[in-house]
């Protein structure tokens, strides 16, 4: 459904009462009958890419209410145009009734599964062999996969692979931003300080009871686990308590530079001569800095102009 945001024939309904008195001051929050969009008193669509920790604690209130996607795949390599699925696991499940389905696939690439992908994964070359070709298995999956919010950890990744194995059948599959949950960055947001948001940590972290790790079975369940006890969280705590929490994030030089509107290599200098904490970052090779201390220095910007 398109929506016009000045057509107040097409008014939305406002959203729920955690969201009226939540005392988000610029942002409401409407719900669309027909599509259960989130979107923003502008009218525009709420989703996990947003900077403000206003609009992404305004995505993640409806984000619980939905029903979730979980996908993971094990591959033969990182690259998507180049490299091809070997496993495939698809879990459905909602905070409200749990787990509903999980379906898991060995699929035959039709490629040599290198040494190090066996190692790693433990799936050898007999397994895929027997398994049935991707192009028996992926199409029975596409009403599957365009339902409910696509959640995975490090969904790039796994979001990157589906598509580029679509796009070799021919077949186009592509979900919308507000559709997409990535369970990294929600760890980023809600445990900014561990030392690392892998899954395999995660698991190890939360003690969750699930398979061997890098196969898509467990690593589905696992990221669903992980998914499921941090929006606990979100629908449990008062929006105040969230903000705090989200402030406390470790973003990066081009998202504080959207939060500044500013270009990064300006952005890099006003940070270099505010009080805005930062840190490197060893694992991803740059520089972060803390995302209230860069939403705050905006405002003071702002303000002073």
């Amino acid at each position: 459904m398109n929506i016009n945001p000045s057509n107040p024939a097409a008014r939305l309904d406002p959203g729920s009462s955690s969201n009226q008195d939540s005392g988000l001051n610029s942002l409401d929050v409407y719900t669309d009958h027909d599509s259960n969009l989130a979107l923003d008193n502008h009218g525009h669509l709420l989703s996990q890419s947003a900077q403000r920790s206003q609009d992404l604690l305004a995505f993640y209130r409806w984000v619980t209410r939905q029903t979730f996607t979980v996908v993971d795949v094990e591959t033969t390599g990182t690259t998507a145009g180049r490299n091809r699925m070997i496993e495939v696991s698809i879990l459905q499940a909602s905070l409200a009734d749990g787990v509903q389905t999980q379906k898991t696939h060995l699929l035959n690439p039709g490629v040599v599964v290198p040494p190090r992908i066996v190692n790693f994964t433990g799936i050898t070359q007999e397994m895929v062999d027997g398994a049935e070709p991707i192009a028996a298995i992926l199409p029975d999956c596409l009403d599957f996969l365009n339902s409910g919010v696509f959640t995975a950890h490090n969904l790039k990744f796994d979001y990157g692979f589906l598509q580029a194995e679509f796009r070799r059948l021919g077949i186009p599959f592509s979900r919308p931003l507000n559709a997409q949950l990535c369970t990294v960055k929600l760890a980023r947001l809600l445990l900014a300080d561990l030392p690392s948001r892998s899954l395999p940590y995660l698991v190890k972290h939360y003690g969750f009871e699930v398979g061997r790790s890098h196969r898509a079975e467990a690593d589905t369940l696992a990221c669903w686990l992980l998914a499921e006890k941090l929006l606990r969280q979100v629908e449990q705590e008062d929006d105040q308590t969230l903000l705090a929490r989200f402030n406390q994030q470790w973003i990066n030089l081009g998202q504080a530079a959207q939060l500044l509107n500013c270009l990064p290599m300006q952005a890099e200098a006003i940070l270099a001569e505010s009080t805005v904490r930062s840190r490197y970052s060893k694992s991803r090779k740059m520089t972060l800095y803390r995302c209230g201390d860069v939403e705050l220095l905006a405002k003071q910007n702002v303000e002073d102009s």
